[in-house]
Formats: C-alpha cells, sequence, structure tokens
C-alpha cells in the first residue's frame, strides 16, 4: 500500500482506460495523483472519487498538444503537492484505420500532435521539476505498434516508434541526474480506444473483439490494470536500475 508513499505522479489521458487505472493503482500505492486529460467530465469524477476513498489527487483539464497549458498545469500539480516525481505520459489517439495512401494530412499530423508532441511537452516542462526533486521517473506509454508492424494505421505506428526511441534518448540524457525514463508497449488492452478502432473496422463488436483477443498467444486481450501495475513498479523504487527499458505487455504478441 506505500510503493509510491511521498511521491507526486501525473497522469496525461488519467480520466479513463489505462490512465484511469494508472491513477487508481497509484493512488493506491501512496502517490498524489494528478489527473490530465481533456475530458472534464470523467476526469474530475476520477479525482472526486479518489479524493473521497482517503487519497490525495486532482484534475486538470489538459489538452496535450497545447504546450502553454501543460506547463502550466504541471507547474501548478507541483506547487499542490510539494515537488513532482512521476510523469507518466499516457494521452493518446488510434487515428484514422486507413492505409498510408489514403491518410490526409490532418488526420497524419493529429496523431502525432497527440502522441509525439503530447509526450514532448510532457517532459520537457516536468524535467524541472525532476530535476529539482533530485530525479524521478517518465514511463512513456508507446504500443507493440512501436516495435512491429501490426497494419493499416501507418500514423500511430509512426508515432508510437517515435516515442519508442524518444524514450531511449531521453534515458541517455537524464541518467546522469538520476531521471529515468521508460517505455511500455501494450497489446490490445479492452479501453474505450481499443473499442472505438473495433467499431470502426468492424460492423460485428463481438467478433472483432475475439479476433483481436486471439492474436495473443494467451488468447485474450489485456485490462487496463495490466499495464498499471507495470506503470507502478516504473515509478517505484523497486526499479531504481531500470531505465531506457521497453516492457512489452502483449500477451505473447511480440514474441512470435
Amino acid at each position: 500500500m506505500d510503493r509510491l508513499a511521498g511521491k507526486t505522479a501525473i497522469i496525461t489521458g488519467g480520466a479513463v482506460g489505462i490512465g484511469r487505472a494508472c491513477a487508481e493503482r497509484m493512488a493506491g500505492e501512496g502517490a498524489k495523483v494528478a489527473i490530465f486529460d481533456v475530458l472534464a467530465d470523467e476526469g474530475r469524477a476520477l479525482a472526486d472519487a479518489l479524493t473521497e476513498a482517503g487519497h490525495e489527487a486532482a484534475f486538470w483539464p489538459v489538452d496535450v498538444t497545447d504546450e502553454a497549458a501543460v506547463k502550466t498545469a504541471i507547474d501548478e500539480t507541483a506547487a499542490r503537492f510539494g515537488g513532482l516525481n512521476v510523469l507518466v505520459n499516457n494521452a493518446g489517439i488510434s487515428g484514422a484505420p486507413k492505409p498510408t495512401d489514403q491518410v490526409t494530412e490532418a488526420e497524419w499530423d493529429r496523431v502525432q500532435a497527440v502522441n509525439v508532441k503530447g509526450v514532448f511537452f510532457g517532459t520537457k516542462h516536468a524535467i524541472p521539476h525532476l530535476r529539482a526533486a533530485g530525479g524521478g521517473s517518465i514511463v512513456n506509454l508507446s504500443s507493440i505498434a512501436g516495435l512491429i508492424g501490426v497494419g493499416g494505421v501507418s500514423p500511430y505506428h509512426a508515432s508510437k516508434g517515435a516515442v519508442r526511441l524518444m524514450t531511449k534518448n531521453d534515458a541517455i540524457t537524464y541518467a546522469p541526474e538520476r531521471i529515468r525514463v521508460n517505455s511500455i508497449h501494450p497489446g490490445y488492452i479492452w479501453t474505450p480506444m481499443v473499442e472505438n478502432h473495433l467499431r470502426a473496422t468492424s460492423d460485428d463488436l463481438e467478433a472483432a473483439k475475439a479476433a483481436a483477443g486471439s492474436v495473443h498467444p494467451l488468447g485474450h486481450m489485456g485490462e487496463p490494470d495490466d499495464i498499471a501495475w507495470a506503470v507502478v513498479w516504473l515509478a517505484s523504487d523497486e526499479a531504481k536500475f531500470v531505465t531506457g527499458a521497453e516492457i512489452a505487455i502483449d500477451g505473447g504478441y511480440t514474441a512470435r
């Protein structure tokens, strides 16, 4: 119950799905949690629920493509909770499920703005606070699509590959300051984003869900908690010698 005691953590895209699970598990392990999201109703409800359960939590309405908004929210989080120790760059979108030759420039740019610039802005403005704290942990949510080709969503692949190598660059850059940077690469996890993607690609959601689950050697999709517990570990001092790592949590998908 105290693996993250004394730490303050920011989770972008923290209102639903993997981000919500991270907020709940990190708060449960003693962290003060700041939830950033464009989903204001869901974000406030989660922060209120965590507060009512006895945790320290707050919500900021943040679009991660807006650098000024990201910086302001990060600075306010550090001021409110007395510093910053952990950043979870989780906010992301899948984009339109189209082959490359049918993707518009606007569709491409939107995915890069959220998935890549969002990580850049979060990291850029968290670093001064992590430096002031004497170190910390950044966890970037990439994807199996940042490791291998899945097909059909080239903007998403490009963005998650970028996050993978941004992670390694920053791990090397900030290691002397005891700021660790790692990436997690989920397979299909049953979240609103995956549900919306499957609805966009199939008229039969249940069949699509079963098919998506079956491509994993374990035979099913993962759950948000499967990712959240790895985030807890990377945020904790248990992972103090782990940086620049890419952790696939994918039911064996990339083991083929």
